[in-house]
């Protein structure tokens, strides 16, 4: 047997971490130079793809590489999670200075594939390359019922807003990170190894509750000026009624989240006559109703002393100076 080169080694060391899930629809996974996957009878194809960058979207020195290799699959999941859709199988592409083949790589493998069994997503394919810093970029390929797909888009005027989780909660665990906390803080946990919502959004498409969704990665007030958009409508936040992390100031936590990134919750909207019906289904899950839908194209901010204010989008933006 002909000796492997050192970029085959490498691959072939990728694809032994990862097992065969049943279900992933993939008939012909990593090793070929290219995979098979097709959805089950009923369900559209659904495809989302995510950058994870050294220096934008992790710090090498901060961050455990099993954390880099579970956020890089979370985040891109979560996308599907926004539609209503199931992750099934994903292509990863990485670009690695030869410095991080060795510890680096298994840590990040490790974290990788406990995200691949949590989500029973299965490792499909990719491509490997050199650079001298990590770059890593993921595609999720999954599934969503034939024609119901939430999209943003669908929001209308006296749709009531709700959110899943604590928003904020991963903005503040990269704050006790860059302050120097390795406490196992849920902040710190939430920033590391996100979960996205891929259950309740596969149920709130099934079951037609949600009029539009989209994950919160930017910060709410960014992600809910695009539903707007998409929409056609504005909105109103009842500062009050936000899911903020404890014990915090309240001028802090209300800033983190409205602003902060990175949480991977579900923002949605559902028709007020469906409300009591959404809590009686959905009364052991955590969701909030935050605001409403409004006609007029504006967002905006109830505040604590009950005074209107405009709401900007000032979360995260790769491109704002």
């Amino acid at each position: 047997m002909a000796k492997l080169s050192p970029e085959d080694a490498l691959v072939r060391r990728i694809s032994r971490r990862f097992p065969r899930f049943r279900g992933s629809g993939v008939r012909l996974a990593a090793g070929d130079d290219a995979a098979l996957w097709q959805p089950r009878g009923g369900f559209q194809t659904a495809l989302t793809s995510d950058w994870f960058l050294e220096g934008s979207h992790f710090l090498p020195h901060l961050h455990p590489p099993d954390s880099v290799g579970w956020k890089c699959l979370a985040r891109a999941a979560s996308d599907l999670a926004a539609i209503g859709g199931t992750p099934r199988c994903f292509l990863l592409n990485v670009a690695l200075p030869s410095s991080c083949t060795g510890r680096w790589l298994d840590g990040f493998l490790t974290g990788l594939r406990r995200a691949a069994k949590f989500l029973d997503c299965q490792l499909a394919g990719g491509d490997t390359t050199r650079h001298e810093r990590i770059q890593i970029c993921v595609t999720v390929i999954g599934e969503v019922e034939k024609d119901k797909a939430v999209l943003r888009s669908g929001a209308r005027p006296g749709d009531l807003l709700f959110v899943t989780g604590t928003l904020g909660l991963a903005e503040l665990g990269l704050k006790q990170l860059k302050r120097g906390s390795r406490a196992k803080t849920a902040a710190l946990r939430k920033h590391f190894y996100p979960e996205p919502r891929i259950a309740l959004g596969r149920w709130l498409a099934e079951n037609r509750f949600a009029t539009a969704m989209m994950d919160i990665s930017d910060g709410l007030s960014t992600d809910l000026a695009r539903m707007c958009e998409a929409s056609g409508v504005g909105a109103v936040i009842t500062e009050g009624a936000l899911p903020v992390p404890a014990a915090l100031p309240a001028a802090e936590a209300t800033r983190l989240a409205l602003y902060g990134g990175d949480d991977y919750e579900l923002l949605f909207a559902v028709p007020a006559g469906r409300l009591r019906a959404l809590k009686q289904t959905l009364r052991q899950r955590r969701i909030q109703c935050i605001g409403a839908i409004t006609k007029k194209k504006k967002l905006l901010l109830s505040n604590r002393e009950r005074r209107t204010e405009q709401l900007l989008p000032r979360g995260w933006d790769p491109f704002r100076r």
